[in-house]
């Protein structure tokens, strides 16, 4: 297998070899499938040799790799050949990836992590266990490949963070063993929860499960494309020429600058996108805010707060504050509109550092109580005992709940998950 030599990263790569390009910036123009990301990768300069070892150990014929068209766009478009059955079970294709471990090093772990997510996604959707979940194509073969050869080729190219654009959502339905499905199909929701999605006059399936499970493994956000200093850029193509736009991954990847610089460290907490929803309130009763707030973390906020404030005509009032994920706008909109008296939400969209978050469970007079860690750099910088948790405890105790919450931190203290720097 090779690229061809009128490749489009040539123009490109001359000083490829010089830098190393930690951050690629996936642009889904026409979608993301595993073999698009296959081809992206490789028309950005990624070598070859990785994914024809990957085809070899697992007895499939040389891929082929062509220069297609897709609208006015030249792309890379990557296809795995093979016999087709016998149909491989989940367990048995999953040993298969394991036998690529000594071919894939470092990106074995994110290549199984994928596909233990998309075998739990696809279960999920059908309402089967995973031990049920088949894959058709080759046997399931070419899910092996995609998975193995995504995390190998970002590997090769040194990419280390990965920000993704909206996802196109073509109204379609897509035909399966268990029958007829919306796309993107519910898998493809499940592997993505808290997906980004723009509407398009596409009737075609623009995300496949594989593609979704991709971007869930690499801990790819969703956003604009962030401050860098371009090093490549790659089309890879899907398998059908649309009429309505090109069906084509790009990738862009080059070296973070500014800001972005820091948010790629690994000793860095996360940087990721929140939606402030926000409300003023002169004429809601107070006894219903609580209620209010209370609505608005069930719906998903991860974070609700009132502030009084001084409004027209010298009414005082409330504004009421909500954070959620992106996917959790819509919800916690509604939630204030229902709740509450207003006319209208602010939605503004924020960058918020987060740390890593991890629960432990320790238990005072034998008694559970839910501890969180907040995790740095592999680090744990915060402990803190849930005070729901303490107070419950002190009431069955008749005990000061700051008596239970400090025998808490005590306990949380002489757990190996805790130890660390604070």
């Amino acid at each position: 297998m090779s690229v061809p030599a009128t490749s489009a990263h040539e123009t490109r790569a001359a000083s490829a070899n010089e830098t190393r390009a930690p951050l690629a910036y996936l642009d889904a123009i026409g979608g993301i499938a595993g073999d698009m990301v296959l081809g992206a990768l490789l028309d950005a300069g990624a070598p070859p040799e990785p994914l024809e070892a990957i085809v070899e150990e697992l007895g499939l014929p040389p891929v082929t790799v062509e220069r297609v068209r897709r609208g006015a766009v030249v792309a890379t478009w990557v296809r795995v050949r093979g016999p087709s059955g016998p149909v491989l079970g989940a367990d048995e294709l999953r040993a298969r990836l394991e036998g690529l471990a000594g071919l894939l090093g470092p990106a074995l772990a994110p290549a199984l992590d994928a596909f233990d997510r998309l075998v739990a996604a696809e279960a999920a959707a059908h309402g089967v266990s995973a031990d049920r979940v088949v894959f058709h194509e080759l046997g399931g073969l070419d899910t092996v490949v995609d998975l193995a050869g995504a995390f190998s080729l970002l590997g090769a190219l040194g990419v280390r963070t990965i920000v993704c654009s909206p996802l196109p959502y073509g109204r379609a339905l897509v035909a399966t063993d268990h029958g007829a499905l919306p796309a993107p199909t519910p898998a493809v929701f499940a592997l993505l929860p808290d997906v980004r999605i723009v509407g398009v006059p596409v009737a075609a399936e623009l995300v496949t499960p594989t593609g979704a499970a991709i971007l869930a493994a690499s801990g790819a956000r969703f956003g604009d494309p962030p401050a860098m200093r371009v090093a490549r850029v790659g089309h890879g193509a899907g398998s059908t020429d649309l009429a309505e736009r090109p069906n084509v991954l790009r990738i862009v990847v080059g070296e973070a600058v500014g800001e972005v610089e820091e948010e790629v460290g690994a000793e860095d907490p996360a940087l990721r996108e929140v939606v402030v929803l926000e409300a003023n309130l002169d004429d809601l009763a107070p006894e219903l805010v609580p209620d209010a707030v209370e609505a608005c973390v069930g719906a998903g906020a991860l974070d609700v707060w009132t502030v009084p404030v001084q409004m027209k005509k010298g009414r005082p009032g409330i504004v009421v504050s909500a954070v959620a994920r992106p996917g959790s706008e819509r919800a916690v909109a509604l939630a204030l509109l229902e709740h509450t008296s207003t006319l209208g939400v602010r939605a503004t969209t924020w960058r918020r550092w987060e740390l890593d978050r991890r629960e432990v469970e320790v238990r005072v007079e034998g008694r559970p109580i839910r501890v969180k860690l907040g995790v740095l750099g592999g680090r744990v910088v915060n402990v803190a005992p849930e005070h729901d948790d303490c107070a419950a405890v002190a009431r069955g105790l008749g005990w000061p709940t700051k008596r239970v919450w400090a025998a808490a931190l005590a306990a949380a203290a002489t757990l190996p998950e805790a130890a660390g720097e604070r």
